[in-house]
């Protein structure tokens, strides 16, 4: 069965295009022309996952996201924004999109977006959660918590080894610098964005050809960091460069 795509947004045109272009791709199509069109139907019927502008009228993007996200927690969210916005970004995923696109993209972009969010949302129950991640020449050993680049041992301290474990088990995926501190060193944490730079700093230096152009932890400006896998060919990743 094909994947399912609900396209949300108030210009037919783009619509029509985001229609035919996403079909042709592969994926099984429908239109919601607001944000309420678009709750109601989630409602009646499964979507793998939802393409959601932010700026419409009536029921705005991300008020109908949180809505969506209560509804169907495990439902793929990627919302457009406009590109010199960036507090879109952060609060579209603090709404609980999974990931985010801006104006304009290109079709390959967009698709490679689409996928890495099914990739993720359709991932196996964490009961059978793998034991061992991998990316490119990395390889983190979650029970004896060693890492090795290229099968030599590199080694981390403590938290270091926390963070690169959450960044690689949401691969793919934008995560704020709120939701990094507070995932990795515990609910208190969240303005000490300068602590988190000087460990994704050091971790570039460990597991980086070159750090001052990062394959691995990508930087999303004025958001956080997505780790990319570069073994796969993708234009999924904000710019490589280091911040």
């Amino acid at each position: 069965m094909l994947p399912s795509i609900l396209v949300v947004d108030d210009e037919p045109s783009l619509r029509k295009v985001l229609r035919t272009s996403l079909a042709a791709t592969g994926f099984f199509v429908e239109e919601a022309r607001s944000g309420e069109e678009a709750v109601l139907a989630v409602q009646r019927r499964s979507y793998d996952l939802v393409l959601l502008d932010v700026n419409m009228p009536g029921l705005g993007g991300m008020e109908a996201c949180r809505k969506m996200r209560e509804l169907t927690p495990k439902l793929g969210i990627v919302m457009v924004t406009v590109r010199d916005q960036e507090d879109d970004k952060v609060r579209a995923l603090e709404a609980g999109a999974d990931d985010y696109v801006t104006k304009p993209f290109r079709l390959r972009e967009l698709v490679a977006r689409i996928r890495a969010v099914l990739r993720r949302t359709h991932a196996r129950p964490s009961d059978e959660a793998p034991q061992t991640l991998e990316a490119g020449n990395l390889a983190l050993d979650l029970r004896r918590r060693i890492l090795t680049r290229g099968g030599e041992q590199i080694h981390l301290s403590p938290k270091e080894f926390d963070l690169l474990v959450f960044l690689m088990q949401n691969q793919g995926a934008p995560l704020t610098h709120v939701r990094l501190l507070r995932s990795v060193w515990g609910p208190e944490y969240g303005n000490e964005l300068e602590y988190l730079r000087s460990y994704v700093k050091t971790l570039r230096k460990k597991i980086e050809p070159n750090p001052a152009a990062p394959q691995f932890i990508l930087t999303e400006p004025w958001v956080g960091y997505r780790f990319q896998n570069p073994s796969e060919t993708s234009s999924t990743g904000a710019p490589a460069e280091a911040d």
